[in-house]
């Protein structure tokens, strides 16, 4: 047996379980222990590796958005994927085009209530990160205001939006009583959410990424909403690594890789809640960070050099390459597009920007997807491809 294997035997159960009542029958709620775990996390050699190795990873995403010429473009694209990809985790069938097209007032190609909570969600982010921005504090109050324009629309609208649950919740199952987990019962819902946002600021507190770590947990564990508890528990993750200071831009997001582990994710879940194992679960995390960052920092350099490869062919265009550089620079800002709205966008009237995209699309660089005479859109394809690598419903 090592170390950490002693650790979590030695802790167990991580919380305790109370009887409660609902939908009329008895069950056990589990509340948890406040953080930081007892004893204290064992950080051994592995784990030690995994997270300089972690930090390291996200140490160069923060490099190359510091390089980078427009890191708005780049948030604004990943801000969107995130939507996307965290949406689908809580079953939602929107893809990356059925959003913009959504936000072009298009379309989309899946129910009107799946977009919009995709839509949804990025409103909520966007609001987080502009709070934290304006130097408000990473507190349960923010979590209610994002939690509040989460379900702001569509389906979740009666499910309390902005506010902690008053009622018992339950994951898996029909019925409470067979329930695969039952979270706190509503009177312990304050106290735990309180207690998660004294350890987020204590001075004691460890590293931003551990911390990160069992903050997650910790959230998912509580439940502390009716509905959108998932995607506030993963958007709590950029949150902190963003309000610390690890990222200067929040373009680290890890619902693509908790939706390709997810079995493992719930197990790990249930471990700490069950055996007190949180170093299994801080090494998948740490993995998780590290491929995460890494690959983001891949994705960066791809669209970059497409985005300089496309640029030259433009200006292979002779007199005609000063608008259609406008419209192109435009598309790579918004990558679906009506020519309306590249007019609009880039000053150009209707149909000097409807040549410009006629240009654009000889070259290969834009294409049409409604196959419509009039309101037609265009995309960047080649742009959406790198983006919706592991976004597909």
């Amino acid at each position: 047996m090592n170390r950490s294997e002693e650790a979590s035997l030695e802790r167990g159960l991580t919380g305790e379980y109370r009887l409660a009542s609902t939908a009329g029958e008895a069950v056990r709620a589990f509340v948890p222990h406040p953080l930081p775990p007892t004893p204290p996390l064992l950080l051994t050699a592995s784990i030690q590796r995994r997270l300089e190795r972690a930090l390291l990873a996200c140490g160069r995403l923060d490099a190359i958005t510091a390089l980078l010429p427009e890191p708005d473009l780049f948030l604004y694209a990943y801000v969107r994927r995130e939507a996307v990809l965290s949406s689908q985790i809580e079953g939602t069938q929107s893809s990356l085009s059925d959003l913009l097209l959504f936000e072009l007032d298009q379309a989309p190609g899946v129910p009107f209530d799946d977009v919009v909570e995709v839509s949804n969600y990025v409103a909520a982010l966007e609001h987080g990160l502009a709070r934290l921005s304006d130097g408000f504090p990473l507190s349960n109050r923010l979590l209610r205001e994002i939690h509040g324009r989460l379900l702001a629309r569509g389906r979740g609208a009666d499910k309390q939006p902005g506010e902690f649950r008053r009622s018992q919740n339950w994951i898996g199952g029909t019925r409470p009583g067979n329930a695969q987990y039952v979270p706190p019962p509503p009177p312990e819902v304050e106290p735990c959410m309180a207690a998660l946002e004294r350890f987020l600021h204590a001075p004691e507190a460890p590293g931003a990424l551990v911390k990160a770590a069992l903050a997650h947990v910790q959230f998912e564990t509580i439940h502390p909403f009716l509905d959108g508890n998932g995607r506030v528990g993963r958007l709590l993750v950029a949150l902190i690594l963003h309000h610390d200071g690890v990222l200067r831009q929040p373009l680290l997001y890890l619902s693509l890789y908790f939706k390709k582990h997810r079995v493992e994710y719930y197990r790990l879940l249930d471990v700490v809640r069950t055996a007190g194992d949180w170093e299994a679960w801080l090494d998948f995390f740490l993995e998780g960070v590290e491929q995460t960052a890494t690959g983001a920092v891949d994705t960066a350099h791809r669209l970059l050099a497409l985005f300089a490869a496309d640029a030259a062919h433009v200006q292979t265009l002779g007199r005609a390459a000063a608008n259609a550089l406008r419209v192109f620079d435009a598309l790579r800002r918004r990558p679906l597009a009506s020519i309306h709205t590249l007019a609009a966008a880039t000053s150009l009237s209707f149909p000097t920007a409807a040549r410009a995209v006629e240009a654009l699309e000889r070259l290969g660089i834009a294409r049409e997807i409604t196959g419509r005479k009039r309101e037609r859109v265009f995309a960047y394809p080649a742009y959406l491809d790198i983006l919706n690598e592991g976004v597909q419903p």
